[in-house]
């Protein structure tokens, strides 16, 4: 596809990893806004799994039997709870997990972000997991992989897509964890840079076809995560598209370490991303500002995936799927989206409403580089 219209790879020297699905993907941009899935974790809750729900068979005993137990083993294995990790289901109840994802296909999302948000080792570090790490990114990406084939086999018109997904890991490399040392850290560069690699192995092993730094509250954090894919596609001499997707994490209008929208475009362009967003901790009305700024500065796609609203007094999630989907409409409307979903509170009927919404609507028309350069 040539023209302003069509969307480009990432100026590189490295072959796409598959250059046919890359393709399959850019042409689809170049025609109509994407619909990512919702939240993962919000349709787990409603499972209610208690704490042998989350262990499984294979965790029942207290330990995973799979692990090996050496001299000096220092991982605790089973002497922590386990219910909460979401993440471990791909392993313990992968049944709940394709439910999820074929959900959201059947509601008409065009690409399914893995159960990863907090498959690092750092994070897994909570439940003295880190060993899992490998082995919870392939089958992540693999049980994503099943469901969207099997949703493209029954409409070969509209390819879907598996995005694996980097989280943001539960530590912060520009922020002192300790308020009377402003010095102090609890994770560096370097550590970040070897979970990220670990995660992304296994999420394209497992065979994502783009992998996103997503809920960026940290650009530092990001950073890292955007190296280690460097470096890995360097190694493997192919890539994937990237996507990056941020967090405003109030209404000041910045990251956490204290980036504005703009100034976080101008963090990670470098990377040449396939796309740039925001998505979590705000809804799509108070969103809306900060994608603005994203859709003016941006030379690549934009994204946006809101939570359903802000929160109530008790953590949940009110905005009908009615109300996300205008909102989104609205985003639509402004040529400001290339590709749109939802986030925490965010459900299969918030994305059917979303998909109906956007469907008659032009995606965001990328700069044209010809007439920048001019």
């Amino acid at each position: 596809m040539t023209g302003p219209e069509a969307i480009p790879a990432p100026v590189t020297t490295l072959p796409w990893k598959d250059p046919a699905r890359t393709q399959r993907l850019l042409d689809a941009l170049a025609v109509r806004i994407l619909v990512l899935d919702g939240a993962m974790g919000t349709m787990l809750q409603r499972y209610q799994l208690d704490e042998a729900g989350y262990r499984g068979e294979r965790f029942a005993g207290g330990f995973d039997a799979r692990h090996v137990h050496g001299p000096g083993c220092a991982h605790g294995h089973g002497a922590r709870d386990l219910k909460g990790n979401n993440d471990l289901l791909v392993l313990t109840r992968p049944d709940l997990v394709r439910q999820v994802h074929r959900a959201y296909l059947e509601a008409g999302a065009d690409l399914i972000e893995t159960n990863t948000f907090n498959a690092t080792s750092i994070s897994q570090a909570d439940y003295g997991l880190e060993h899992l790490v490998h082995e919870l990114n392939v089958e992540a990406a693999r049980i994503a992989r099943l469901e969207c084939d099997a949703m493209t086999d029954t409409t070969p018109g509209k390819p879907r897509f598996v995005v694996g997904v980097l989280g943001p890991t539960n530590r912060t490399a520009s922020i002192s964890p300790d308020v009377n040392d402003p010095g102090a850290r609890n994770v560096d560069f370097d550590q970040l840079v070897a979970a990220y690699t670990e995660a992304a192995i296994g999420l394209l092993e497992g065979g994502a076809d783009t992998i996103m730094v997503e809920t960026i509250f940290d650009v530092l954090n990001a950073k890292a995560a955007i190296f280690a894919l460097d470096r890995l596609f360097a190694a493997r001499g192919w890539r994937v598209p990237v996507m990056i997707s941020g967090t405003i994490t109030d209404l000041s209008g910045r990251t956490l370490s204290g980036q504005t929208a703009e100034a976080f475009w101008n963090s990670v362009r470098h990377a040449e991303p396939l796309s740039i967003g925001l998505n979590c901790a705000l809804g799509g009305r108070e969103l809306r500002a900060y994608v603005d700024v994203l859709a003016e500065v941006a030379d690549c796609c934009v994204s946006a995936h809101p939570n359903a609203g802000l929160p109530n007094a008790f953590g949940e999630y009110d905005e009908t799927p009615e109300e996300t989907a205008a909102i989104i409409r609205g985003y639509a409307e402004s040529g400001l989206v290339n590709l749109v979903g939802g986030c925490c509170g965010t459900t299969p009927p918030h994305i059917a409403a979303i998909a109906r919404a956007v469907a008659d609507l032009p995606p965001r028309r990328l700069p044209d580089a010809h007439a920048e350069a001019a």
